[in-house]
């Protein structure tokens, strides 16, 4: 692999100061968008948009035309970071600049027809359905030979990089396990080596005991402000029972999934009365047919909000913001004004 085939093909390339590989994805420039730009925000106030390309009945940019879908509907991504076809390469510079190639897969999740909704504008079946399509694509992508993780995730709101309003969200499905997932792999690995028993499991036996960082919860999740929390108002949503992917999840598994989802983002939106923005992302266990007993199944929630709809900062006091999310309850502010 030279170094001018970096600039066209999928790869990764280590950060020799960490170890950390970082996935580049240079084709991804030519992908449309209609998110953020400076003097002008995007309508997402209509139920259709006639120039959105993920409406149904659209045209997407990569010429495709959507179909007149009336729940979900799932496609491939017409500008996909991963793609299944790539060469196998490596690029070594005396180990300074190493790179190699990433093949995968990534597909669009379109959560509802509606343009104008969020997951907390839907009701809950309406989410369940999503919640069941990432479940069987989970186990779709999890079962190709060289997917080895796969990754379910959102980016709500323009300021973290949403190129369209639609509701919708991703998912990849990676030749390796990214570095996040690498990272909770090994500590999970490591305290059950230690201890005998699940980090995750154990760390919401000691925050339920407490509940001054619990948020909201049901029969099957929990949703909490981690003490190790970064992020304003970082969730994190994780499984009561030990399980370590979407497969494991039944149908009152599901339902009550996509309860928590609701209640979650619900309240976010509550906090500022604002459409809030967020990355939201599933860690499942790796797919590379090993068995994973140390992992257990969780999301992570990182949004960027701090005071206001617009003032953004990257730390805030842990148990403060779940008091404040506890406190603003969870019936749609756009709701109690008759919207």
């Amino acid at each position: 692999m030279s170094f001018d085939q970096l600039n066209s093909a999928p790869h990764r390339r280590r950060n020799p100061l960490t170890g950390e590989w970082v996935l580049v994805s240079p084709h991804r420039t030519q992908r449309p968008w209609q998110g953020q730009v400076e003097g002008s925000t995007a309508d997402a106030g209509r139920q259709y948009d006639p120039a959105c390309y993920l409406c149904p009945g659209n045209a997407r940019a990569g010429g495709a035309r959507n179909p007149q879908y009336s729940s979900t509907f799932v496609f491939t991504n017409d500008f996909a970071a991963l793609q299944p076809d790539v060469a196998a390469m490596k690029f070594d510079a005396g180990g300074l600049l190493a790179a190699e190639s990433e093949a995968g897969s990534c597909r669009v999740v379109c959560f509802s027809p509606r343009h104008d909704l969020t997951l907390a504008r839907m009701k809950v079946p309406e989410i369940e359905s999503v919640v069941g399509i990432w479940t069987e694509q989970f186990r779709e992508l999890g079962s190709l030979p060289g997917v080895n993780y796969v990754q379910v995730f959102e980016n709500r709101g323009e300021i973290m990089g949403c190129s369209n309003p639609h509701p919708h969200g991703q998912i990849w499905a990676n030749q390796t396990i990214p570095n996040e997932p690498r990272k909770e792999l090994e500590s999970q690995l490591a305290y059950l080596s230690t201890h005998g028993s699940c980090l995750l499991c154990d760390y919401l036996k000691l925050e339920g005991g407490s509940g001054a960082r619990l948020v909201c919860d049901n029969e099957h999740f929990a949703a909490l402000v981690p003490f190790w929390a970064i992020w304003p108002f970082e969730i994190l949503v994780i499984s009561k029972r030990h399980f370590a992917d979407f497969s494991s999840l039944d149908a009152p598994a599901r339902a009550a999934l996509a309860d928590i989802l609701k209640r979650t983002t619900t309240r976010y939106d509550n906090l500022f009365q604002t459409s809030f923005p967020y990355s939201m992302g599933f860690h499942a266990a790796p797919t590379d047919k090993q068995s994973h007993p140390e992992w257990h199944f969780h999301a992570h929630f990182y949004p960027p909000l701090l005071r206001s709809a617009t003032i953004k900062k990257f730390m805030v006091g842990y148990e403060m913001a779940a008091n404040r999310l506890r406190e603003v309850g969870e019936v749609h502010f756009a709701e109690r004004a008759g919207r």
